[in-house]
Parts: C-alpha cells; sequence; structure tokens
C-alpha cells in the first residue's frame, strides 16, 4: 500500500491489546483489528479488536473458524477485519516473523489496506519513564511488491484516537487489568468464559475445533501455518 494511508486505533481497542500480551508474557499471542476504511479512502480507523490466542497460534483451521465467527458477529455492526496484531513469544523479539505474516496475507487478500501491528516491548517497557503518547507498537503494511514493511517510524501513519490512552495504560497495568481479557483459548478451557463473539456461533466454533483436534491426531497430519521466514 502508499506510504500515505494512515491508521488511528481507537483506546479501547489498543489497550486490550496490550493486556492481552501482558496476560500470557511467555507466550506469543495474536488478535485481530475490527474497523472500516474511510470514506476517503485515506485511513483505517480501527475501533475494536478481538484477542485471539495464545498457545498453538498457527494453528489454521481454529485461526479460519475463529475470522468466520468475528466477521459474521460483526458485520451487522458495520465493521469488519482490518489487520492483525501479534505479540513474539521472546520479550526482546521485535521482528516479525513468518507466521504474523502469513495470517496477514489472509487478511490482506480481503483487504488491501490491513496491516499489522507489532508489540514493541522496548516502548512499552520505557512508557513508564517517557509518558509517550505514541503507541507502543510497530506498523506493518505491504508494499508495491507486496512485501510487509516497518513504516510510520515518525509517528504520523499510526496514531491514538484518545491522546491519553497511554495515561489509562498504565493505570490498567498497575491494577493488572490483564486479568479480564479472555480469547478463544480461555474459552476452551473454561466455556463460563465468554469472547467478543455470538454465542451459538462460538459453541459451534468449540465442536468444530474439537474434531479438528481428533482429527489430527488421527492422521497425524500438519494443520500448521508456516513460520517460513521468507
Amino acid at each position: 500500500m502508499g506510504g500515505e494511508l494512515r491508521y488511528e486505533i481507537a483506546q479501547n481497542a489498543y489497550i486490550k491489546l496490550v493486556m492481552h500480551a501482558l496476560k500470557h508474557k511467555s507466550s506469543a499471542v495474536n488478535a485481530v483489528l475490527l474497523g472500516r476504511v474511510s470514506s476517503q479512502n485515506d485511513a483505517v480507523e480501527i475501533t475494536d479488536s478481538v484477542p485471539l490466542f495464545h498457545s498453538q497460534i498457527g494453528l489454521l483451521p481454529q485461526l479460519e473458524i475463529s475470522l468466520i465467527l468475528i466477521e459474521e458477529h460483526y458485520a451487522a455492526k458495520g465493521v469488519s477485519i482490518v489487520g492483525y496484531f501479534h505479540a513474539n513469544e521472546r520479550f526482546d523479539d521485535h521482528e516479525l516473523g513468518g507466521i504474523a505474516k502469513n495470517i496477514g496475507d489472509h487478511i490482506y487478500r480481503y483487504l488491501p489496506q490491513a496491516a499489522i501491528l507489532l508489540l514493541d516491548n522496548r516502548k512499552l517497557e520505557a512508557l513508564t519513564r517517557t509518558k509517550d503518547r505514541s503507541p507502543v507498537m510497530q506498523l506493518y503494511t505491504k508494499d508495491a511488491s507486496r512485501i510487509w514493511k516497518l513504516i510510520g517510524s515518525d509517528g504520523n501513519q499510526l496514531t491514538i484516537k484518545e491522546p491519553s490512552a497511554n495515561v489509562v495504560l498504565l493505570d490498567y497495568i498497575s491494577t493488572e487489568k490483564w486479568q479480564d481479557v479472555v480469547d478463544f483459548d480461555d474459552h476452551l478451557d473454561d466455556i463460563s468464559k465468554t469472547v467478543q463473539v455470538n454465542f451459538a456461533l462460538l459453541s459451534a466454533y468449540v465442536l468444530l475445533f474439537k474434531y479438528y483436534k481428533w482429527l489430527h491426531a488421527q492422521l497425524s497430519f500438519s494443520c500448521w501455518v508456516s513460520d517460513d521466514k521468507g
């Protein structure tokens, strides 16, 4: 995509992504970004986010089912999937890996303006000292060669809608609000914990995912998204 496209993320969506990563500090986590492209087609408005997984995040069947559920649930609200969020397993890993790129590719096929946000733990760690208002995330979009490229290093292409978002984020961190975040893995472990999708569809998801796990065990075939760095 052209470098002039801007991305604006709402405070609630932004904080939820960071809380999800903090809840599972020793694991890679992911989420989808929801929103819309502006009427002028010059900005992507990220209005919400849905935490996905914190284990086996490259397992393709559960990812595809989850994306279908999310699209079905949010279509009536006038928003759709506009991007992908990823937090690496290692604190000092600031590179966009193969799994994140491949999931981003899947979303890009449906929305060329789609972006990937990667948590930058360096920025998050420095937040208490700097009181910076910029997002603690790296922004990636596809360039003309259709390669995911880090952009917005000047902080202009990815902004938070509410200027005080990082102040609220620090408050949430100090009060351990991450404990309230529920993703699809949490629901599979305890169905009393619900995620942000239609309950009937979620029940179908649980049944389908259990079937895929059984089939995977029976046939011993690979259903993984490649982590190829290329």
